[in-house]
C-alpha cells in the first residue's frame, strides 16, 4: 500500500490526533462519567436539576441516554481516527461520516456541541485538504 505524500500524510495524521483527542476526551470520558453516576446511584434528576448541559429540554432531559450514546460515538470515532492514522481508505470513510454527522448534531447539542464542531469542522477540512488537495504529482487541484 502506498502511503500519502508528505503534506497530505502530515494532514490526515493531524485530523487523525485530533479525532482521537475528541473520541477519548471528549466523548470517552462522559461515558466512564455515566459509569460512575450510576454505579454511586445518582439519579439524573439530581444532574439535570443543577446542571444545564444542552439548551434543548428534551436532550437536557435525557441526559444519562444522551451519555450513553456518547459512547457509540466515541467508538466510532475513536475506530475511524485510528484507521486514519494507520493509512486506511475505510478509516478516511469512517472519519467523514463521523465529521458530517457531528456538524450536523451539533446545532442540537448546544452549548457543549460547540467544542465537538470546532474539532470534527478542522479535522473535516484537513481531511478534505489531503484528500483532494493535490494529485500523485503533487499538483494543486482546481475545480476546472
Amino acid at each position: 500500500m502506498t502511503r500519502a505524500p508528505g503534506p497530505a500524510r502530515r494532514q490526515l495524521t493531524i485530523a487523525g490526533v485530533l479525532l482521537l483527542i475528541q473520541g477519548v476526551l471528549m466523548e470517552g470520558l462522559v461515558v466512564i462519567g455515566l459509569v460512575v453516576l450510576l454505579g454511586t446511584g445518582v439519579s439524573q434528576t439530581i444532574i439535570t436539576e443543577n446542571a444545564h448541559i444542552f439548551a434543548l429540554p428534551y436532550l437536557q432531559d435525557n441526559l444519562y441516554l444522551m451519555m450513553a450514546m456518547s459512547g457509540i460515538f466515541a467508538a466510532l470515532r475513536v475506530t475511524g481516527a485510528v484507521g486514519l492514522l494507520r493509512n486506511r481508505l475505510w478509516g478516511l470513510a469512517l472519519s467523514l461520516v463521523n465529521c458530517v454527522i457531528t456538524l450536523t448534531l451539533m446545532v442540537f447539542l448546544l452549548p457543549a456541541g460547540l467544542a465537538d464542531g470546532l474539532l470534527s469542522g478542522a479535522a473535516l477540512v484537513l481531511i478534505l485538504m489531503a484528500w483532494l488537495g493535490r494529485d500523485a504529482n503533487g499538483t494543486l487541484r482546481t475545480i476546472a
